[in-house]
């Protein structure tokens, strides 16, 4: 029939069979049914007469929308192709629905090995794939900003089944539930050192980690409803589906109730994270292992009073200074935890009684060695979440060694208009305030409220171990790599804090270093502190690098006394004196 549209065509997504959905028009003779109204076919009296619905514009963008898809185009008189605009794309497929006799009214007939149904296909001026801290920073700034916005983001089942809510892995199984335990051990420190301060505590105290855990999971759970709360007053729309890309504006997915869906955008940024690596060459480490940051863990775990174990091949903490690592693991091992340098596991198995025996090698003399544990951390490393994602019909490019995502000084992929922020991003710091930062500033200037790039520079961080470790700028050895070992200064100094002075504590690993460079004004270049509140002493000091402090200007601040931090603006022993940099005195 003249003027008749080509069968629409529903695509099932990339992990699934990519099988039309056939399908036929109503009434079964084919002839065309249109208004009541229209004079050219007079209702029939033998007939119920039943108003024809109006087409859902959603329903049929997806359902004839060639131009959205990655098969070739089937309309007559257009070439294919993605039109420049999502939204002119979709109003150019609901034009060529239009016959010139009225509106078509289709009814879908799945075949075997077909999709159940399609929920439509929709356009937003920004699609965020990720529900972590980054993504989320930026679909609620370009929402606050007026921006139509969507966030897609689901939680692949770990290995052992776990599941988790909105907010990805820093709300869920990193930095909040890691600091909340990290603070249950201190506070078992506290306890131990209260009668020297005159309280009468029953020992030996005990702890639940039945309270703990579900005090933990409860808080977890309210910061899942805060940012579901929060992107529903910003009016940003929540899919929790796998996306996968059709196009370069567009990608599909399955809903729950196996309908799949389009979502297509003018800016698309990924920011899916990344999860554990496990190391899949060792027997038995994929069912029997779970992962997260090993030497956190095994710190709060001791402290909490439980047998902990580090194994480590080579180099502890490989990205931090090398000195104030050694100072770390020195700690910790003299607190508690057994520490077994050089080694290497080789199998993983699970006894009749639900324990855990690892076999492990020493890797300077080649020696086995068994024991057997209640439960096996992981902590190789983290890869990038992008195995759905389908990158390649996009056609953004990963590094092939970490495949992690290659973005520019924009966060701007190979394809301009999508972009990639965190920690599925190359080159990126693997920190929650970094992915944060950056999602709200890219937002800003894609809705041309700003033109500030993130700068990645000079970005604090620090590691929960029980003395705990703050840092910001370069290490030692990073400074003197770039300006030379004559042209490095570093002040620094033993230190005991006035907490530690009643109780007796150990303070022998308790020290700051500070790194500049040698010729005046000595900007500074790094900051390094080991000891209590580590990360609330470095805070502020980022600050000061970000400015461009200079060691004398550290040096003329007044410190607030008696603190920790107070001991940084103190440091007048260098490295190069060879002067013993053990504070005495008050």
């Amino acid at each position: 029939m003249s003027g008749e549209p080509p069968p629409p065509q529903v695509w099932r997504s990339p992990s699934q069979v990519r099988t039309p959905i056939q399908v036929r028009r109503t009434p079964p003779q084919g002839e065309l049914h249109q208004s009541p109204n229209s004079p050219r076919h007079p209702r029939r009296p033998d007939r119920p007469q039943t108003p024809t619905p109006r087409l859902d514009p959603t329903w049929w963008t997806l359902a004839g929308a060639p131009t959205l898809c990655s098969r070739p185009c089937r309309q007559r008189g257009r070439q294919p192709g993605l039109a420049e605009d999502p939204k002119a794309a979709a109003a150019e497929t609901m034009a060529a629905l239009r016959g010139p006799a009225g509106l078509f009214r289709w009814r879908l007939r799945v075949v075997p090995g077909g999709a159940r149904g399609a929920a439509g296909q929709q356009c937003y001026d920004l699609l965020v794939i990720g529900g972590g801290s980054g993504g989320l920073a930026c679909a609620k700034e370009a929402a606050q900003l007026g921006k139509k916005v969507a966030v897609v983001d689901y939680v692949s089942p770990s290995p052992r089944g776990t599941r988790w809510g909105l907010g990805g892995t820093c709300v869920n199984v990193g930095c909040i539930p890691k600091k909340l335990m990290h603070q249950a051990a201190l506070l078992g420190g506290v306890i131990r050192d209260a009668p020297h301060y005159g309280w009468e505590v029953a020992q030996p105290a005990l702890h639940s980690w039945r309270k703990m855990a579900e005090a933990v999971q409860n808080h977890v759970k309210s910061l899942n409803w805060g940012h579901r709360v929060q992107l529903q007053d910003r009016k940003v729309k929540y899919f929790n589906f796998k996306a996968s890309f059709v196009n370069k504006h567009t990608v599909c997915g399955v809903l729950k109730g196996g309908k799949e869906i389009l979502l297509s955008a003018e800016h698309i940024v990924i920011a899916t994270g990344g999860r554990p690596r496990y190391p899949a060459h060792i027997e038995g480490a994929v069912e029997y292992g779970i992962t997260n940051v090993a030497l956190e863990c095994a710190g709060f775990l001791t402290g909490l009073g439980l047998d902990a174990t580090i194994m480590i091949r080579s180099i502890p903490l490989r990205a931090f200074d090398q000195q104030m690592a050694s100072l770390v693991i020195e700690h910790m091992a003299v607190h508690g935890t057994r520490i077994l340098k050089g080694c290497m596991p080789l199998r993983v198995e699970k006894l009749p009684d639900g324990q855990l025996q690892v076999t492990w090698v020493d890797l300077a003399s080649d020696r086995k060695d068994v024991g057997t544990f209640d439960t096996v951390l992981w902590a190789t490393g983290r890869v990038p979440e992008i195995g759905s994602l389908n990158l390649e019909k996009a056609d953004v490019h990963t590094n092939p060694h970490t495949q992690k995502i290659l973005v520019d000084a924009q966060d701007a992929t190979s394809v301009p208009h999508i972009y990639a922020i965190g920690d599925v991003a190359e080159g990126r710091p693997e920190l929650t305030p970094t992915a944060v930062m950056a999602g709200r500033l890219l937002a800003q200037r894609l809705c041309g409220r700003s033109s500030d790039l993130m700068d990645y520079d000079n970005v604090p961080t620090t590691v929960f171990t029980p003395l705990e470790y703050g840092c910001v700028g370069l290490s030692e050895e990073a400074a003197v790599a770039r300006h030379g070992e004559e042209g490095v200064e570093v002040y620094h100094a033993y230190y005991k804090p006035l907490e530690f002075t009643v109780p007796e504590r150990d303070a022998s690993q308790c020290y700051i270093k500070m790194v500049c460079l040698r010729e005046p004004p000595q900007l500074v270049l790094g900051l390094h502190f080991l000891g209590p509140n580590a990360g609330e002493v470095t805070q502020g000091f980022a600050l000061a690098l970000k400015c461009g402090a200079s060691y004398e200007q550290v040096m003329r601040t007044v410190g607030i006394h008696p603190t920790c931090a107070e001991e940084v603006a103190k440091l007048r022993i260098s490295k190069r004196s060879g002067l013993d940099p053990t504070v005495t005195g008050c």
